[in-house]
């Protein structure tokens, strides 16, 4: 009698883990990098294009019935305020960036239609850019939607070493998976790992998510699909099962971060072992 073997199931290859850096100034950024360190983090995202606004806490509103002693403080997003393109030293931040982070950074000046906060000049965000992958940032991220020679160009400076991050970032809701598929694949030639990001708002919106991912296992595609609210975390927690390359999260903690579609970096190693997902 034959025995047939037993399945041997493919293992879960441990994706890089990203702490996108809070704050809205070089110090603030510094200390959350330190804490992004001690908290396991493979690299950090540097949002350069915060250093253009000053955030603003409005003041929290009450939710829940009842006397004042039972109401709870509900979650108010912050304000981010504009502040003047002069008021930022491009090359003293890049440099104090540079020297005051050990990780590997991920740079990125995302302008306003791509969800970001600078609005200057688009060949000024283009400088910004350049400066940052001469400065031999390991990682740029570069929207798909730059102006072709431009993005051109910004690629072929950082071929001497700055890997690129093909990125995607929309304010919609996802569309059907098979459109976020190819969203992907056609962003593959224009990166090293493609990033997706939709504006995700429950259930639906979630799975769609999930599954385009999933059907992206296995195809050789170097990607990081995410949702900007609730159920964009499902992605980033399920990252092993789904083999995404990259994932982003935050050092930032609190119950608001599930309706934003973020994942603490520890919470998310913890949801890793629990879940038993093999961590290469």
């Amino acid at each position: 009698m034959v025995i047939p073997a037993a399945k041997v199931e493919r293992p879960m290859p441990r994706p890089l883990i990203c702490v996108t850096l809070s704050g809205c100034t070089v110090d603030e950024m510094l200390k959350d990098a330190a804490m992004a360190t001690a908290a396991g983090a493979d690299m950090v995202e540097v949002r350069f294009d915060k250093l253009w606004v000053v955030e603003q806490m409005p003041e929290p509103e009450s939710e829940g019935e009842g006397d004042e002693g039972s109401r709870h403080p509900k979650y108010v997003e912050p304000d981010f305020i504009p502040q003047p393109l002069d008021s930022v030293d491009v090359q003293g931040a890049l440099e104090s960036l540079k020297q005051g982070i050990d990780l590997p950074v991920v740079f990125a000046c995302r302008p306003e239609r791509q969800q970001g906060h600078y609005l200057g000049e688009e060949e000024q965000r283009l400088d910004i850019l350049r400066a940052a992958i001469d400065s031999g940032v390991s990682w740029i991220d570069l929207e798909v939607d730059i102006e072709s020679s431009s993005r051109t160009s910004l690629i072929q400076g950082a071929s001497g070493g700055t890997k690129v991050v093909a990125s995607f970032h929309s304010a919609e809701s996802p569309p059907s998976a098979s459109e976020i598929i190819q969203d992907v694949e056609d962003g593959s030639d224009d990166g090293d790992i493609v990033k997706v990001c939709y504006k995700s708002s429950g259930r639906g919106d979630g799975l769609r998510l999930f599954e385009a991912a999933w059907g992206l296992r296995g195809t050789g595609s170097s990607y990081a699909i995410m949702g900007s609210g609730w159920g964009g975390d499902w992605t980033r927690i399920h990252a092993p099962l789904l083999e995404q390359t990259l994932v982003y999260t935050t050092t930032d903690k609190g119950m608001h971060l599930s309706r934003q579609g973020r994942i603490n970096a520890s919470d998310l190693q913890t949801a890793w072992q629990l879940l038993e997902y093999e961590t290469n």
